[in-house]
């Protein structure tokens, strides 16, 4: 073995021996749901679950109402998403870590109406926050908004 070898096998040990964490951080819980009425749905890692008080949310998410249903979701930071009947929204980006200035929420709203109330990350860093829709971007700049995606 070459000297100069020893030091790409030493990064290699290093990335291999991190890949249970890089997987742990991405299922760990981001947000859970608080209230469901009718049925919803949350899918992580091709599975999906019938939604109910305390079902987890993690990076990538997609949850889903049915018709008539309605589903509250509270994250980390204290955001508070309401969904409507026939809603869906993917949770994206979701980086919570204030103390080294790491923050970042992302979603896309697919369909349905969402009322959104800012948390941690939108107060601290509103450039930070995005809900994606099919027509455009929305930026949060302030506490409180209402969307609505028709089909």
């Amino acid at each position: 073995m070459k000297h100069e070898d020893r030091p790409w096998r030493t990064i290699a040990s290093l990335l291999l021996a991190m890949l249970p964490l890089l997987s742990q951080a991405q299922s760990e819980p981001v947000g859970f749901v608080k209230i469901v009425v009718g049925d919803a749905w949350v899918s992580s890692a091709g599975k999906s679950v019938k939604a109910e008080p305390g079902t987890a949310i993690v990076l990538g998410s997609a949850l889903r109402t049915g018709a008539g249903a309605s589903m509250g979701v509270a994250f980390k930071d204290r955001t508070l998403m309401s969904f409507g009947p026939n809603t869906e929204l993917t949770v994206d980006e979701y980086l919570y870590a204030p103390t080294l200035d790491q923050l970042k929420f992302t979603t896309t709203l697919v369909k349905g109406t969402l009322d959104y109330r800012s948390g941690v990350i939108a107060k601290v860093k509103p450039d930070a926050v995005s809900v994606k829709t099919p027509s455009g971007v929305i930026g949060i700049r302030g506490t409180q908004f209402l969307a609505k995606v028709g089909d």
